[in-house]
C-alpha cells in the first residue's frame, strides 16, 4: 500500500514539473516582431539643359598696387614737420613726409658754389681779350648766378676751343660737383611720390637718420591688386581686360575688379597660373581677404547641381516611372567649391535635389507633390 501511494505522488511530482515548465516556457515566448515596410519620400527637379557658365573661384589678399619702402639717402637729424609721421597720416602728392637737418651739407655746397663763382670771374678778363664774342654770355651768366638758388645751367659753348679754355681752368669739374651736392641736397627732403597714407613709420622727431636707413612704408590707397592662382587647364580662357566678381568672405559686401595681368608660366607643382586684379573701392584696405569668380568660359547642354549628390563623382540617382531609384553615370566637366556642372542627363530626367540615406538602383520611392 504504501509503494501504491509513493507511485501515486511520483507520478503527481513529474506531471506538476511538467505543467510548471510549460507554463514558464509559454510565459517567456515572445512574439515575432512585426516589420512595417515604409516608402521614403524624395524631392526631385526635372532636368533642363542649358548653358552654364563656367565661374573659376579663387582668393587672396590685397595688396596696395603702389607701395614704396622708404629708407635714407643721407644723414642728419630728423626734423619736426606739419604732420607727424606716423601709421595712418595722411599725404598729398608732392607734400614733404620727412625733413632731415641739412645745415652742415648745406654749408658745404655754399662753399663749392662760392668757389665755382670765383672760377668763372677769374676767367673774364681771358675771355674778354681771346673770346670777345662769348664775353656777354658768361657776364649775363655771373649776374644770374644767385647763391640761395639752384645753380644756373652752364652756357653752351660756341666752339671747341672755348670749351678747351674753359675746361682747362677746372670749371667744369666745379661746375658738376656743386651740381652732385644739389641733388645731394634735395635728398634731405623726402616727398610723397603719390597721394597715400603712411603704414609703417621706425623713426620720430629728432632720432639720428643714417644712410640707408629704413624710414617706413608709404602706399597709395585709391587702388589695390590681388593675385589668385587659377587651374592651367583654363589658362587659355584668361583675358587681360576680363571683369571679375570680388565679395569679401561672408558675402555681404561685392566689389568688381579686372584682370590687368596673366602670368606666363604655370606652376610645376600645383598646376596653377596666376592672373593679377585690379579693384578700386574706398571701403577696401591692403591685407583684406577677397574671393574672386572669373567667368571662364561656357558649357552647353549642362546642368549645375550640388556636389552632395554626385555619387563617387561620376553619377546621379533619378527616379523613373515616379517610383524607381535609378544610378545614373554622368561626365562631370567642372567641379566648384560647393557645385558641380555635369552632362549627360536628358532634359525631363527627374533628379534628386536633396541627398537620401541609404539609398541604392532599384529602390522604391514616393515623389513629394508639395511645391
Amino acid at each position: 500500500m504504501r509503494n501504491i501511494i509513493l507511485s501515486i505522488l511520483g507520478i503527481l511530482l513529474i506531471a506538476g514539473a511538467i505543467i510548471l515548465g510549460n507554463y514558464f516556457i509559454d510565459k517567456n515566448q515572445r512574439p515575432k516582431p512585426k516589420y512595417k515596410k515604409t516608402i521614403k519620400t524624395v524631392f526631385v527637379k526635372n532636368v533642363e539643359n542649358k548653358d552654364i557658365p563656367i565661374i573659376l573661384s579663387a582668393n587672396g589678399n590685397l595688396l596696395a598696387k603702389n607701395k614704396i619702402d622708404i629708407f635714407s639717402e643721407v644723414q642728419g637729424v630728423l626734423q619736426p614737420s606739419n604732420k607727424s609721421f606716423k601709421p595712418g597720416t595722411r599725404y598729398f602728392k608732392g607734400e614733404t613726409l620727412l625733413s632731415i637737418n641739412s645745415d652742415e651739407f648745406m654749408a658745404s655746397l655754399q662753399s663749392q658754389k662760392s668757389n665755382l663763382f670765383n672760377l668763372i670771374t677769374s676767367i673774364l678778363p681771358d675771355i674778354r681779350l681771346d673770346y670777345t664774342l662769348e664775353f656777354k654770355k658768361w657776364e649775363s651768366y655771373l649776374q644770374s648766378f644767385d647763391m640761395s638758388k639752384t645753380t644756373p645751367k652752364f652756357p653752351l659753348f660756341s666752339s671747341d676751343k672755348e670749351k678747351y679754355f674753359v675746361s682747362g681752368r677746372g670749371i667744369l669739374t666745379a661746375y658738376y660737383n656743386v651740381k652732385n651736392l644739389e641733388v645731394r641736397l634735395s635728398k634731405h627732403k623726402i616727398k610723397a611720390p603719390f597721394s597715400g597714407v603712411v603704414t609703417e613709420a621706425l623713426l620720430s622727431s629728432g632720432t639720428l637718420v643714417r644712410s640707408g636707413q629704413k624710414l617706413g612704408e608709404f602706399i597709395d590707397t585709391s587702388i589695390y591688386e590681388m593675385e589668385v592662382s587659377i587651374n592651367a587647364e583654363f589658362a587659355d580662357l584668361l583675358k587681360v581686360g576680363n571683369t571679375v566678381a570680388l565679395s569679401n568672405l561672408n558675402k555681404s559686401k561685392k566689389y568688381t575688379g579686372i584682370v590687368v595681368r596673366v602670368n606666363g608660366k604655370i606652376d610645376q607643382v600645383s598646376q596653377t597660373i596666376n592672373a593679377y586684379i585690379d579693384v578700386k573701392h574706398p571701403d577696401l584696405k591692403e591685407g583684406m581677404f577677397l574671393e574672386a569668380n572669373l567667368v571662364a568660359k561656357s558649357e552647353s547642354d549642362a546642368i549645375e547641381i550640388s556636389r552632395k549628390l554626385l555619387v563617387d563623382n561620376k553619377a546621379v540617382y533619378t527616379v523613373k516611372n515616379d517610383s524607381i531609384l535609378f544610378l545614373v553615370d554622368v561626365n562631370p566637366v567642372y567641379f566648384g567649391a560647393e557645385n558641380v556642372v555635369i552632362k549627360g542627363l536628358k532634359n525631363n530626367d527627374k533628379i534628386l535635389t536633396q541627398t537620401l540615406p541609404g539609398a541604392f538602383d532599384g529602390m522604391i520611392v514616393k515623389i513629394n507633390k508639395n511645391k
